[in-house]
């Protein structure tokens, strides 16, 4: 980092590297779970989905601020906003794509075991009741 500058651009400068260095360990973190993923029981693969859908959810918000700050769009040049653009896009596709696929399984899924009896009776009659409820007017609780 450059010697003399203001304190407040070397305090902005400080948080930026600290960002940076917490992202390369998250990132890490995810990377080695990964294979301990592959043999993990469905608990854990949903608390780990969970916990990566948390994650990106901070950084889509984090990069939104961002893109908000004058002091920040003001001086990266467009080129970089570009390729921002253009990576955002292809993020978007790929979670669009899987959301798709994903909701399109689970339907058809859902539609054969109500079809086979296999629905599991509990969750199938609290999700009746639920839904019963938020057509009536009252709390919208999603399971």
């Amino acid at each position: 980092m450059p010697r003399g500058l203001p304190r407040d651009i070397s305090d902005f400068v400080s948080t930026l590297e600290k960002w940076v260095r917490m992202q390369e360990a998250v990132l890490k973190t995810f990377e080695e779970a990964d294979s301990r993923i592959e043999n993990a029981d469905r608990l854990e693969i949903v608390t780990s989905t969970r916990i990566a859908f948390n994650h990106l959810i901070r950084t889509l918000k984090a990069f939104d601020q961002w893109l908000q700050d004058p002091f920040i769009v003001t001086h990266i040049p467009r080129d970089l906003l570009l390729e921002v653009w253009k990576e955002t896009l292809k993020a978007l596709e790929i979670i669009l794509k899987l959301d798709i696929k994903h909701t399109s399984e689970v339907k058809q899924l859902i539609a054969e075991s109500y079809y086979e009896g296999k629905l599991n009776p509990l969750v199938s009659q609290l999700r009746a009741e639920l839904s019963e409820e938020e057509r009536r007017g009252g709390m919208s609780l999603s399971m």
